[in-house]
């Protein structure tokens, strides 16, 4: 008997000819490699004579559904009509995000659908995309950096503490973030998320954890920034005692780094062979959340979206305590993420790809870009918008557009014109790049109340 297993070892117990027996490889050689054959073959036999027992166990969870309740693999068409929809800014989102929705709409399990003002084109639902399903998750619906999300920290600190401080906040912000696939701290902290239950059950995520350890508190290239700036309070936040003037504050932008960009590839690759779709959809491939996958990512997902705000609060802390001054209040959102909401009187799966949520009082943060304000806001729980609202101001060009019509000098004397320092920061992430966030805001004032505004102004992106 060679130690490698194969099909005919598992048929030979007693194995339908199917799909579970190729799952059943497919996850034992992937998280069970180094074991014994006999003691994984001892294991089979289990699962074979009680597959009901190992109904969501991280190896044989598939493999017993397979044999207790087969999943059926059939070619999923397009419905005819689009489920319905609304579009705030129609007149300022490209053709292809409106047309990227209009698909998705027609989704068998699409229920309702919302396109954000910010919006353009990405992979599966547009950036800025929104979208109601039945019983069913879109792992790209999510996106690939799950949980991506702001937080702002307020420090009862008057906003001229910035005056004569640039050198010292600068050497902050230099020496306590880390940006990009390859930075971590010296000095790593621990963290309650990764006692969470699903890091040991879930095989995907056990190859993850010292992975997700390393990089807590750090952020992810591209658009992903932590800057130093001044939040203009223009009413009274009375919970958090807080008087409408100016204040210095922590805003940062990431995600759930290394960790969620695996999650989404690997529940990605499954959904797309269980649920097959016309090419120019297959990346809206979905998980039914009563299959052992779907409720898999669902763990997982969630599992991600924690550790991404376990990674903001590492950095708002060290921050915090280089200033040596106490944080008052953190307002914070995802904004690439999936939840259960109740739409039109029926529960379902909400993907906001891209969207704050803006349930009615609900508070979130809505960024310009490094030279233009962001926006503290609260929710107006607008029901055509599947109680949304923009996730910043959106691109006008796209990064490979930013490298050949903007140079860093052309970006040098935007930053100098709005005072702003800039530590990092590439081309495609120019200023100009950016749609007009002041527009953006008056297309969705039926979606949020603005409460306050953010002014960067010393800003660190990765390199």
């Amino acid at each position: 008997m060679g130690n490698k297993l194969s099909g005919k070892d598992l048929i030979k117990l007693g194995f339908p000819k199917n799909n579970a027996i190729n799952i059943a490889l497919g996850q034992i050689n992937r998280y069970r490699k180094r074991e014994k054959k006999e003691s994984i073959l001892n294991e089979a036999k289990e699962v074979l004579l009680h597959p009901e027992k190992f109904k969501m166990h991280g190896t044989w969870g598939k493999v017993a559904e397979g044999l207790v309740n087969p999943v059926q693999v059939k070619f999923n068409q397009l419905k005819n009509t689009r489920a319905p929809f609304s579009i705030f800014g129609e007149n300022e989102i490209d053709e292809q995000a409106k047309f990227q929705l209009y698909d998705a709409l027609k989704l068998p399990v699409a229920v309702k659908g919302a396109l954000m003002p910010d919006a353009h084109s990405g992979y599966g639902l547009p950036i800025g995309g929104v979208l109601a399903t039945e019983n069913a998750v879109i792992p790209y619906g999510v996106g690939v950096d799950i949980g991506c999300r702001m937080s702002l920290s307020i420090f009862d600190l008057p906003a001229s503490f910035l005056k004569g401080k640039d050198h010292q906040l600068e050497a902050i912000l230099k020496d306590h973030t880390q940006f990009g696939m390859y930075e971590t701290h010296k000095i790593k902290a621990d963290h309650e998320v990764f006692y969470r239950n699903e890091f040991d059950t879930i095989p995907l995520l056990k190859k993850l954890k010292d992975k997700a350890y390393k990089q807590l508190g750090t952020s992810g290239g591209g658009n992903h920034f932590v800057e130093f700036g001044i939040v203009k309070l223009e009413q009274p936040l009375p919970e958090w005692k807080l008087e409408p003037k100016e204040y210095l504050a922590v805003l940062s932008h990431s995600g759930s780094r290394g960790l969620g960009a695996n999650i989404a590839k690997h529940y990605t690759y499954l959904a797309t062979k269980q649920c097959p779709l016309p090419k120019n959809v297959q990346h809206l491939a979905w998980l039914d959340l009563n299959t052992h996958d779907g409720q898999e990512y669902w763990l997982a997902m969630n599992l991600a979206g924690n550790y991404a705000k376990a990674c903001h609060d590492d950095i708002h802390r060290r921050i915090a305590k280089a200033l040596g001054k106490r944080v008052v209040v953190t307002i914070e959102n995802h904004h690439n993420f999936a939840w259960k909401e109740t739409v039109d009187g029926n529960e379902c799966i909400v993907h906001r790809k891209g969207a704050t949520p803006a349930q009615k009082g609900v508070l979130g943060i809505i960024p310009g870009s490094m030279t233009a304000p962001g926006f503290i806001v609260m929710g107006k729980g607008n029901e055509a918008s599947l109680d949304s609202a923009s996730h910043g101001a959106g691109r006008l060009f796209s990064r490979a557009k930013c490298k050949a019509n903007f140079t860093q000098s052309q970006i040098k004397k935007e930053l100098a014109a709005k005072d702003v320092k800039l530590i990092g920061g590439n081309v495609d992430e120019a200023p100009m790049a950016y749609k007009d966030i002041h527009k953006v805001m008056a297309l969705q004032s039926e979606l949020v109340e603005v409460l306050g505004t953010f002014t960067p102004k010393i800003v660190r992106m990765d390199r």
